[in-house]
């Protein structure tokens, strides 16, 4: 049987990685930087495999495509994928695991260590000609801490928060992985404490878990309100797991200490994000470009995953 993929969005991995490894799994390849969603239909109708990393492939899509046999997501997430459809039409749905464990394992820490130690605020200190004009050789304006010691709650227990909690404690911290969101030791069906739990005693919370129902909107006004004051908040996971306004609410108020995000719940902030927006107050806020997973090594590796999902699927459909 002759197989035709289609990369739908390459340009969204990046430069300089190798799709030999997809092509070479395949009979025909055809490889697209970018697809609008007007062109989405003509470019897979007739494919057999489409790899996507944030096109959407929707019910009213995925309907005209016949001969579709597989779909391969280029990313952890997969809620650009109409799932339920694809099972239906019994279309396997591969994702990338584990792609980005390293890099955005010390992202993370690297997160932690800025807020630690205010480096935002010792840099605009330092625009400001702070230091400069200081009559003494150092500045201690602003409040700084030890990771050691303190107590770090990781929600999301998979290879990547396993691998912050090793940093951590690297670092001398503490460190408790959370019960799955919504659920609770009491409920026997984790053994871990809940986040409810843990909150009033963590002085860092790190966030590793998928977007879902059950995290949507996990970490809002209610929460925050439960936990120690000065909690230090750090999300590389979904922007839609924190309520950005109630985070920035407590970032205000002092309940938080810190906040370090990777993501925000729009994504690019084509209209703006009042957390970017926030930056430029005296607060110890940290915002990157959802760039924590983008060292090379991970972007190859969901590649390379990609085409062992090809050769899974080719080698499971000759034995049928």
């Amino acid at each position: 049987m002759l197989l035709k993929g289609v990369l739908l969005d390459a340009l969204s991995l990046g430069d300089n990685i190798d799709f030999s490894g997809i092509k070479n799994a395949l009979d025909q390849f055809e490889c697209y930087e970018h697809t609008s969603a007007e062109q989405r239909l003509a470019r897979i109708q007739d494919a057999d495999i489409v790899f996507s990393n944030k096109v959407i492939l929707d019910r009213a899509l995925l309907e005209q495509c016949p001969k579709l046999k597989l779909i391969v997501v280029l990313a952890t997430g997969t809620n650009n994928i109409d799932l339920a459809y694809a099972a239906e039409r019994n279309i396997p749905v591969k994702n990338a695991v584990a792609y980005g464990t390293n890099s955005v394992a010390q992202h993370s820490l690297m997160l932690m260590l800025m807020l630690a130690t205010q480096q935002v605020r010792y840099q605009k200190s330092l625009d400001a000609d702070q230091w400069q004009k200081s009559p003494y050789f150092c500045l201690m304006t602003h409040s700084v801490m030890e990771l050691a010691g303190k107590h770090l709650v990781i929600v999301g227990a998979g290879a990547l928060g396993k691998k912050v909690a090793q940093l951590a404690e690297a670092f001398d911290m503490q460190v408790t992985f959370s019960a799955r969101p919504n659920s609770s030791h009491t409920e026997n069906v984790d053994s871990r404490p809940s986040l409810d739990e843990l909150l009033p005693h963590a002085d860092f919370l790190s966030l590793h878990c998928p977007l879902t129902a059950d995290t949507d909107n996990l970490i809002n006004a209610e929460r925050l309100a439960k936990a120690k004051p000065g909690l230090m908040l750090v999300n590389c996971a979904r922007g839609g797991i924190v309520n950005e306004a109630d985070a920035l609410a407590a970032l205000h108020t002092g309940q938080l200490g810190g906040l370090a995000t990777d993501v925000l719940t729009t994504e690019p902030p084509i209209n703006g994000n009042l957390l970017l927006s926030a930056r430029t107050e005296d607060l110890n806020l940290i915002v990157t470009p959802h760039n924590a997973w983008i060292s090379q090594a991970a972007r190859q590796n969901i590649v390379n995953q990609a085409a062992e999902s090809v050769l899974a699927y080719k080698k499971l459909d000759s034995t049928l």
